[in-house]
């Protein structure tokens, strides 16, 4: 069923990277904004609360007093939580870490559509995530291009006949070197040879543990064991994602590399999105993205094996995905540690997935809870700190 236009949106994390380029979209589509949380980035906030006018706002609690001073007139609050559950057609929640996972199990149990840029909901909390879906009836469908591109492939099959979902990468930075890592520089990490992002996602495209956290994800969103979910090397960066049916036959998702035509498709499908995992419904497309039509189909593309020596944090991401329990939790916050902390240059690359490591090997076993995953990612956050020689906070 299409969306009677124009769409309503709320989107947290507005001033990042995936929520400006939802905003892109609202623009290009004419669809309606209804709230923005945007946490402290308050200058580029009163541009968008300028252009689209949104009926309240959420930021940051400790720069709440000076939004309220500088958004005169716009109902301004300090928990975007409270924002998710909020009536609107659509949630697009790009709030990165683990502050994103309360805005959406906030949304779900409202009821609300969301389109998920979130990848620690999925990667720490998939149960819990789910049971908010199924106490609330809220839907959700994943934005990043990987799984958009695994959820238009599954669109009218079963999952009973999947054999495998693989998931493309391009390898990032040093794909082709140098041979040792160990003295790259963040300018040579923030490289990207293929997509514009934030500078966490970009290094972690540079380790592969992005790639790792896709995989956790992609499991949870499917309901499919981790053995099931591949990674090839694509350096061209066209094909996005893939299936493998048992019958042996491929079927593939592919186009350039803008995320706002992923951010679309996720938005136009959200409503009738998942409820429970591989729940794939599929969706009415809206009418055209950024330009992209003309977009050729030529050039050659190339697939290769990951090199899980040269990147051994996607081989830690497979640990911890296939131990379970708290360790998606505790590889999550260990790695939101150690890439600010080699960004600042107190820890080196390859240090990167060792602090990850040592964590893991640390980390003690528990039921997945709410407040077990607070504790264990504020007790991995202390931990990855005082390996990388961090001052810990009190």
């Amino acid at each position: 069923m299409r969306h009677a236009a124009p769409v309503k949106l709320t989107v947290l994390g507005s001033t990042g990277s995936i929520g400006t380029q939802a905003l892109d979209v609202a623009r290009e589509r004419g669809w309606e904004v209804g709230a923005l949380a945007a946490g402290r980035n308050l200058t580029l906030l009163e541009t968008q609360v300028r252009e689209f006018r949104p009926k309240v706002v959420s930021v940051a609690p400790d720069v709440l007093a000076d939004a309220r001073a500088r958004l005169g007139g716009v109902p301004v609050i300090a928990d975007p939580a409270e924002l998710a559950a909020r009536e609107t057609d659509v949630v697009v929640n790009a709030m990165s870490g683990l502050p994103g996972l309360a805005p959406t199990r906030a949304a779900l149990e409202a009821g609300r559509a969301v389109a998920l840029a979130t990848k620690e909901a999925m990667v720490t909390a998939a149960p819990l995530i789910w049971q908010a879906a199924v106490r609330g009836g809220g839907r959700l469908v994943p934005i990043d291009s990987e799984h958009t591109g695994v959820y238009q492939c599954l669109t009218g099959e079963q999952l009973e006949d999947v054999a495998e979902l693989i998931l493309t990468a391009s390898g990032g930075p040093f794909r082709e070197g140098p041979a040792d890592l160990g003295g790259v520089t963040p300018e040579q990490a923030l490289r990207h040879p293929s997509w514009t992002m934030g500078q966490k996602i970009t290094i972690d495209s540079a380790t592969l543990m992005n790639k790792g956290l896709e995989v956790m994800e992609c499991a949870s969103l499917y309901g499919l064991p981790l053995s099931k979910v591949g990674v090839v090397i694509h350096p061209q960066s066209v094909v996005h994602a893939a299936v493998r049916f048992r019958d042996g036959n491929l079927k593939g998702q592919f186009g350039p590399t803008d995320m706002r035509l992923a951010i679309a498709y996720a938005i136009d499908a959200a409503p009738t999105g998942m409820t429970r995992p591989g729940d794939v419904q599929g969706a009415r497309r809206g009418p055209e993205v950024a330009g992209h039509l003309g977009w050729p189909l030529a050039g050659n593309w190339e697939f290769r094996t990951p090199d899980l020596n040269r990147f051994p944090a996607l081989g830690l991401a497979y640990r911890a995905g296939e131990a379970g329990g708290l360790l998606p939790a505790a590889l999550n916050a260990a790695d939101e540690v150690a890439v600010p902390a080699f960004l600042a240059r107190r820890i080196g690359f390859t240090d990167i997935p060792r602090i990850v490591e040592r964590v893991l090997d640390e980390t003690p076993g528990g039921e997945v809870s709410w407040e077990a995953l607070e504790e264990t990612a504020a007790w991995a956050t202390a931990r990855a700190q005082e390996l990388a020689g961090m001052e810990v906070e009190a």
